[in-house]
Parts: C-alpha cells; sequence; structure tokens
C-alpha cells in the first residue's frame, strides 16, 4: 500500500513539473512593452531597464547591470538620471537611453491649457 502511494505521488510530481516550466509574465511590466524585440527594432547597444531616483541617489538598470549615477557602464559614465531616460557620457560622445523607446512623454495638461480647453 505504501508503495502504491509512493509511486502515485511520484507521477503527480512528475506530472506537475513540465507545468510549471512555462514562463512567467512579470506583472510590472507595462502592458504595451513586449518582451521579444520586433522585427524593425534593434537590439545592439544597452537598454535601460529601470531607474531609482530617491532624495538620495539616482541609478539605473542598464542592460541588467545597477549603475549609480556618476557609475561606469563600460565605457560610459552615467551622467544623468531622469523619469524616463538616462544619459551615458562617452568619450566622445553622448547617448540617451529611453525607458520606453519610441514613446515620448507629452504634457497634456499644459497643452490642453494653451488651447484654453482645461478650466
Amino acid at each position: 500500500m505504501t508503495r502504491l502511494l509512493l509511486l502515485g505521488f511520484g507521477l503527480g510530481i512528475a506530472f506537475a513539473v513540465p507545468a510549471q516550466t512555462k514562463a512567467l509574465v512579470d506583472p510590472t511590466r507595462p502592458p504595451n512593452v513586449s518582451e521579444e524585440p520586433s522585427a524593425g527594432e534593434a537590439t545592439i547597444g544597452p537598454r535601460l531597464q529601470s531607474v531609482l531616483i530617491s532624495p538620495t541617489r539616482r541609478a539605473a538598470v542598464i542592460s541588467g547591470t545597477a549603475v549609480a549615477l556618476g557609475g561606469r557602464f563600460g565605457e560610459a559614465t552615467l551622467e544623468e538620471v531622469t523619469e524616463s531616460a538616462v544619459v551615458l557620457k562617452y568619450a566622445d560622445r553622448r547617448e540617451t537611453l529611453q525607458l520606453l523607446p519610441g514613446q515620448d512623454k507629452q504634457e497634456r495638461r499644459a497643452a490642453a491649457m494653451q488651447k484654453g480647453t482645461v478650466r
């Protein structure tokens, strides 16, 4: 009887493991950003994944590496951190990385106030 229970338990685990091997979805990922780059999207170069802004420090996660303001990422120095972008300073150039590439932040309320539609 014990052997039969152990066999049933072992088979249950064996069938449950493949069901758990599916990739998990990140619940904090914005809904309009896919995990896989599209065919027209370049995957070359650093990618901004997250920013941290607090009263005492500023940092960014670039291509999986945490970099503090003024810190080094490869050949570049993290020069600026904002809510939606960072600036990397290389010896000969500056590169801006957007948190959500292809989406420019728009000041809707300010634009509406200029048109006089907001009261």
